[in-house]
């Protein structure tokens, strides 16, 4: 038989449950790999199409980051974010 030949069986179930690969232990968990998005393009509704974005930091705040995204064509703001992440540095109380 040769070494890629097909072997005879039933076709595989395709309800059946998928294996998710395990993260590597010590390694991001899935959702730490997802908290940085950033983005690049968004609708303006001032020029009627998607247009690449500028991000502008608004409020630095206790639990984090308000950015705001700007069109980059007029300037209009397509929307905002909060970013949560706490490692670029702390207010220390007085």
């Amino acid at each position: 038989m040769p070494p890629f030949a097909h072997k005879p069986g039933p076709p595989p179930d395709p309800f059946a449950p998928r294996l998710r690969p395990r993260p590597a232990p010590g390694g991001p968990s899935p959702r730490d790999q997802y908290g940085a998005f950033q983005a690049s393009l968004l609708y303006c509704p001032q020029c009627e199409q998607a247009t690449p974005t500028r991000e502008r930091l608004l409020l630095v705040l206790p639990n984090g980051n308000l950015y705001e995204y700007l069109c980059a064509q007029c300037g209009t703001s397509t929307g905002s974010k909060t970013n949560r992440d706490q490692a670029e540095g702390k207010l220390l109380p007085p």
